[in-house]
């Protein structure tokens, strides 16, 4: 059964990133989509040079102007966000759609192997966390996720005692059910998801492929929040989102311009 889903992330001119590939992906699996930029980006940053151009004003009216109209959604998903400003308007609007029975999806977009990005700061990672209490599932990648705990990034990855005290931490921080992206236990890559309804947790092998394009993250997001809203398990939602990120990956490691992102529109079959 198709839903109606808010994504409030950014808008890349050129390259697909963001909204520019949660778009496609959502609404090929027959989902309605609707966006509020957090910000709009010439391109994505791998080229280097870039411009962004904020838009928190631009959402607090449109906030305003679709609780005037009485616009209600079944999931909201929150991506890239901006500044501490925006933080604390996005998480005041999660909050109140969450009051009203909104499912909410939180990827924490904050840095990646072991670093921050720039002009993250320790008052975003605090607000973040706000973000992270009022959310039903979270997706942070292991960067992510030690920053939000305060446990040290390593390298070499984790043990599974260590990735226990992980999910601990987050589950202290409020957090419901968790899906941590790019871990390593053991050696051994992997996607742990810990669902907060059965207090179980699972660990999910995969072997990447040696290759890097944006905007991947964005399409395991998509794919795991449309199969969660068509009712499937957090696990099997988990691993069919690794599937075909991991598909799309394949099928594009040739490409000549990998700062572009993938090309969605070619490989949206992998879906199906």
């Amino acid at each position: 059964m198709s839903k109606q889903i808010l994504l409030i992330n950014d808008m890349a001119g050129y390259g697909k990133v963001a909204l520019s590939a949660m778009i496609p992906v959502l609404s090929h699996m027959k989902h309605h989509i609707y966006n509020l930029p957090t910000a709009l980006v010439s391109n994505t940053l791998d080229y280097g040079k870039f411009d962004i151009l904020e838009t928190t004003d631009y959402m607090a009216n449109t906030m305003k102007v679709w609780d005037e109209l009485g616009f209600s959604f079944d999931a909201v998903s929150t991506g890239f966000i901006v500044s501490e400003r925006q933080e604390e308007l996005v998480a005041g609007f999660c909050e109140q759609q969450k009051a009203r029975g909104t499912m909410i999806f939180v990827d924490p977009i904050m840095g990646d192997e072991g670093k921050l990005y720039n002009g993250v700061t320790e008052t975003t990672i605090s607000h973040m966390r706000r973000l992270v209490r009022v959310a039903d599932y979270i997706v942070p990648n292991y960067t992510e996720a030690a920053y939000l705990t305060g446990e040290a990034y390593k390298e070499d990855g984790m043990t599974p005692e260590e990735a226990d005290r992980l999910i601990g931490k987050l589950l202290e921080i409020g957090a419901k059910s968790i899906v941590i992206t790019s871990a390593v236990i053991d050696r051994n890559e992997a996607v742990i998801v810990y669902d907060y309804d059965q207090k179980k947790k699972t660990i999910l092998p995969f072997t990447s492929i040696p290759v890097r394009f944006p905007g991947t993250g964005d399409i395991f997001s998509s794919v795991f929040m449309g199969k969660i809203m068509e009712e499937t398990n957090l696990v099997e939602s988990t691993q069919k989102a690794m599937d075909a990120t991991k598909a799309m990956i394949a099928m594009n490691r040739d490409n000549a311009d990998k700062f572009k992102g993938i090309p969605l529109e070619s490989c949206l079959e992998v879906l199906d």
